[in-house]
C-alpha cells in the first residue's frame, strides 16, 4: 500500500510539474525502473520455468534415443540386451555409457526392462518425469521409449 501511495504521489507531482523545464529526479527514475522490474519478474519468471521444464522433457527423449547405440553394442558383445535386473548399469560397467547418461535431468535413474511389456523382443526405457513417481500428468508424466513409435 505504501508503494502504491508513493507512486500516486509521484504521478501527481510529475503532473504538476508538466509545464516546468525540470527533468526527472534519480528517485523517480529508480521507482519506475523498480516497477518495470517487478512487472517483468511476474511475467517472465513463470515463462522461463515452463520453458525449462519443457527442455528437460525434450532432453529425456533425446537421452533415451541416445541409449540405443550403447544397447546395440552391448547386444552385439553379449548376444543379448541387459536383463531388467542388470539394468542400464550394465552399460556403465562395460564402459558403453557414463553414469550421468543413465539419469534423467531431474537426477533420477532412468528405468529399464528387458524383455519389454509392449514388445518382448525389445527393451523399454522410461523416465518417471519431474516428480520421480510412476504416472502423473504434464511435466510429471512418464516419458517412455515405446510410445510414439
Amino acid at each position: 500500500m505504501i508503494l502504491k501511495e508513493m507512486i500516486i504521489q509521484k504521478i501527481r507531482l510529475i503532473g504538476s510539474r508538466a509545464g516546468s523545464n525540470r527533468g526527472f529526479t534519480l528517485i523517480e527514475i529508480m521507482i519506475v525502473v523498480t516497477i518495470i522490474a517487478l512487472l517483468s519478474a511476474v511475467v517472465i519468471v513463470p515463462n522461463v520455468t515452463k520453458s525449462l521444464s519443457r527442455a528437460k522433457v525434450q532432453a529425456v527423449k533425446i537421452q533415451i534415443q541416445n541409449l540405443q547405440m550403447p544397447l546395440t553394442l552391448y547386444n552385439q558383445d553379449h548376444g543379448n540386451y541387459p536383463t531388467t535386473d542388470e539394468g542400464l548399469s550394465a552399460l556403465v560397467s562395460d564402459k558403453l555409457a557414463k553414469e550421468k547418461d543413465i539419469k534423467d535431468p531431474w537426477g533420477n535413474a532412468l528405468q529399464y526392462r528387458f524383455p519389454g511389456e509392449s514388445d518382448p523382443e525389445e527393451y523399454e526405457i522410461w523416465s518417471l518425469g519431474a516428480d520421480g513417481k510412476e504416472g502423473g500428468e504434464g511435466f510429471n508424466a512418464d516419458i517412455t521409449s515405446w510410445e510414439g513409435k
